[in-house]
């Protein structure tokens, strides 16, 4: 190694106590701004690049630096996302965050031939201000990441060159790759926009035109269409109501043959004061001061069950779907069809 290089090495170990403060600075900016935006990333890592490895760039080409803060990438930060949008976002968060170096940054999306498929990131070089020095960040996919490992394991570890029949079958894959991304991309987007529309729909009393699964009913029960019935079994007791997840349901509401969210709304307004006779039965012996926030739904269901003549197995259906198999379950179809029988439900 020749003595400009020795001495770009000697300013690298007296300037390793700034790049160790640069990088707890990095990282606590992007975990914050992260969390701030609500971004879920794979993973989000850096590193601090070592003696032996600036020694083989600066034995390779050193000419090319004059000082130290000419290298850019000394220090090194790679954040992993699960979409290709979510690229975007940092990317815009970072701009923010830091001075972004443009003429030394790389979109490498951009690069490619229409005819090549590969790896794709987006690399920026960036400073801290307060900071002589800069440093490199890197914005990838999981799948571009995958990607990256995997042709690099294929490429170059052997230190063969691939034959062109290789070749062509890595970019069909690699190309298959590209699209998962922007699929998984768009998919997310619809999903977003579907959610919207029911939001809208459930908002404007559209409820038959919302077919029933697991968003639409977490949408509906935004709106607490139970707190009525909830409302009237606990003063009863002038009992507190304990919230708990209703979704469960979902399956039971499903075997009663509601297919939309307006099914499910008759489903309440034909049975809640059935379910409300049957929870004053219930309660009215006991001194118990909590309930579930789901027992008026599930008196819907069970007033609902026996008015369909589903009787004694049919409750014992329900219970396993909610409680799951236990032996417990026969006992409490015994004694909830032995309560609503006396009240004629």
């Amino acid at each position: 190694m020749d003595l400009h290089s020795e001495m770009i090495l000697d300013e690298y170990r007296s300037a390793l106590p700034v790049f160790a403060k640069m990088q707890g600075e990095v990282m606590q900016r992007l975990h914050e701004a992260l969390a701030k935006n609500g971004i879920i990333v794979t993973a989000i890592d850096s590193r601090i690049k070592t003696e032996e490895s600036l020694a083989g760039k600066l034995a390779l080409k050193g000419a090319k630096y004059a000082t130290l803060s000419d290298i850019t990438d000394i220090l090194g930060a790679r954040i992993i996302t699960f979409y290709t949008d979510d690229v975007d976002r940092i990317a815009a968060m970072a701009e923010q965050l830091f001075e972004v170096d443009w003429t030394n940054s790389v979109d490498k999306r951009k690069l490619h031939e229409l005819d090549s498929f590969g790896y794709n990131s987006l690399h920026y070089i960036c400073r801290l201000p307060g900071y002589d020095y800069r440093f490199e960040l890197q914005l990838r996919t999981t799948l571009q990441h995958a990607w990256a490992a995997i042709n690099h394991d294929i490429g170059y570890k052997t230190g063969v060159e691939i034959p062109h029949e290789y070749l062509r079958r890595i970019n069909r894959l690699a190309g298959i790759l590209e699209l998962a991304d922007d699929e998984f991309s768009r998919i997310r987007t619809e999903i977003t926009d579907y959610r919207r529309r029911v939001q809208q729909l459930v908002k404007n009393g559209k409820l038959d035109d919302v077919m029933l699964d697991g968003d639409t009913f977490r949408s509906y029960l935004e709106a607490r269409p139970l707190d009525r019935l909830n409302k009237r079994i606990a003063a009863i007791n002038q009992a507190e109501i304990q919230e708990v997840p209703l979704v469960r349901y979902l399956r039971v509401l499903k075997a009663l043959e509601c297919n939309t969210l307006g099914d499910v709304n008759r489903l309440i307004r034909q049975y809640e004061e059935a379910a409300y006779r049957l929870a004053r039965h219930q309660l009215g012996n006991t001194d118990l001061d909590i309930i579930s926030s789901a027992v008026g739904l599930q008196n819907i269901c069970i007033v609902c069950i026996l008015s369909q003549g589903g009787g004694k197995m049919g409750l014992l259906r329900l219970f396993n779907t909610l409680n799951g198999h236990n032996s417990q379950n026969e006992e409490l179809a015994q004694m909830t069809y032995e309560q609503a029988k006396s009240l004629q439900l």
